[in-house]
């Protein structure tokens, strides 16, 4: 059985967040909220909590993966950013936004796309989201809560996520009811942004 914090979206309580985080590095998976709808999330060196977080959602072999950070100082450690990419980057940071980026050395090569070797980074706009990544100290492996048969859509109800996936994580985070539409994928590895999915975060900035 998961456990339910309610946690406040504004000011979020540091005990509860402290709690999440131990476990986290405990290998559970987590279910948190994001500026766009819920998201499930783990440890990024947690190969097994990863796997899960696979079965859970179906996901087809090599998925992108992507990393949450708490701002932008985390991004060059993880991912290759070029000038006119991170002032991209920076001019719609924090935001519901996925990154896609090359990724750097330091990253896992499981976490990786298998043929491009490239990384999905974001910073979302939500407190507890946030006041998480602080406290862990490093970002979240992270992607959308969208069940199976039901892309597109991300899951708004922790009621609802309890009743469907209390088995199948260790903690579900009550932050409010969220929208349903996943963040906007922009493909930064080359000189011209390409838009892989239009989601809650405008496409102009990137046209």
């Amino acid at each position: 059985m998961s456990q339910l914090f309610y946690i406040h979206p504004e000011n979020p309580q540091p005990r509860l967040i402290n709690q999440a985080v131990d476990i986290l590095r405990n290998g559970g998976v987590i279910v948190y909220p994001t500026d766009s709808g819920y998201a499930l999330g783990c440890m990024m060196g947690d190969k097994h909590a990863m796997d899960r977080i696979v079965a859970i959602r179906h996901l087809p072999e090599g998925h992108n993966f992507t990393l949450v950070c708490s701002d932008l100082s985390e991004l060059s450690h993880y991912a290759k950013v070029s000038n006119v990419a991170y002032r991209l980057i920076k001019n719609n940071t924090p935001g519901r936004y996925t990154f896609i980026l090359t990724a750097t050395k330091e990253l896992p090569r499981r976490l990786m796309t298998s043929k491009r070797k490239t990384i999905g980074l974001r910073v979302p706009d939500n407190q507890i989201a946030l006041d998480l990544l602080k406290t862990l100290g490093e970002p979240i492996l992270s992607c959308s809560l969208m069940l199976p048969n039901e892309d597109h859509i991300t899951q708004s109800d922790p009621e609802e996520i309890r009743d469907r996936l209390e088995r199948q994580v260790e903690l579900i985070i009550h932050g409010g009811y969220l929208g349903q539409q996943p963040t906007t994928v922009v493909d930064l590895t080359e000189e011209t942004p390409v838009i892989l999915r239009e989601g809650s975060g405008s496409v102009e900035p990137f046209i």
